[in-house]
């Protein structure tokens, strides 16, 4: 199932399921207010706010997290733009007769990145290109590191290209553990569970009025459910609404330099 669908079936349950806690919400408190009318909202204020506090800390900290760490992935295709870019021009450094080919593995590596984490739903074809990234690499590098040795290179070839390729070599690692680092299961878990927690309690609340306020019941479960899409969507940006693959143009205009 396509993973855009599964997180709009998430979101549209949480949604129908909070509508369903704030009615049970309300008919329990319509049903303690006719057997205790005095004692139906004494001691909840604190409980109350203790959940309602809880739901408020747990969302600012995962849509802050999750903001940050797409934000960070954007920087990291950035960052791999620039030392491809730095590692291809100090080729210049090699010898002449060397270059033709060491560039055009350049233009193998370019390809490859900046098809890497397309279609990543397709888990064999994303695989193949890792492989091909590596091997990729692999070849980049003993081909560089036997063209500085010779006595036509430049005096610097190695102390400058080879760092700058072991920073292009980094990165993908860098990159790759970036698009798994999300927060533990749980929290979305605990998310879900204080979102419906907390409008069982606002319904129960709400049974002091006698017709139930949609609005309200509406607009609270709306905006519950569309920042739990934004979250996931910033969490996963290669699968969801949100997408970061605009960015990956920067990688795919090196193109321009890299042929």
């Amino acid at each position: 199932m396509n993973f855009s669908i599964e997180e709009i079936l998430l979101s549209s349950g949480l949604f129908f399921g909070m509508l369903l806690l704030f009615e049970v919400g309300r008919r329990f408190g319509i049903a303690r207010r006719a057997h205790d009318p005095e004692g139906v909202d004494k001691g909840s204020g604190s409980v109350e706010a203790a959940i309602f506090g809880l739901l408020g800390l747990l969302l600012a900290f995962t849509f802050s997290g999750a903001a940050s760490r797409f934000e960070d992935r954007r920087h990291l295709i950035s960052e791999e733009a620039n030392a491809i870019g730095t590692a291809y021009l100090r080729i210049d450094m090699l010898p002449a007769d060397t270059q033709p080919e060491i560039r055009q593995l350049f233009a193998r590596y370019l390809k490859t990145r900046t098809n890497i984490y397309h279609d990543v739903d397709n888990i064999e074809v994303t695989k193949a290109r890792i492989s091909d990234t590596a091997t990729i690499q692999s070849q980049i590098w003993s081909k560089a590191i036997s063209a500085s040795r010779r006595p036509d290179a430049a005096p610097q070839a190695a102390i400058l290209l080879l760092p700058a390729l072991n920073a292009m070599v980094d990165i993908t690692t860098t990159r790759a553990v970036a698009l798994q680092n999300h927060p533990p299961c749980v929290i979305f878990f605990l998310l879900v569970a204080l979102s419906l927690t907390s409008a069982l309690l606002a319904g129960y609340v709400m049974c002091s009025t006698a017709v139930r306020s949609w609005f309200y019941m509406l607009l609270f479960t709306t905006t519950m459910s569309v920042t739990l899409l934004i979250i996931i969507d910033l969490e996963y940006p290669r699968f969801g609404l949100i997408q970061i693959d605009d960015a990956d143009q920067v990688i795919a205009e090196l193109g321009k330099l890299i042929r």
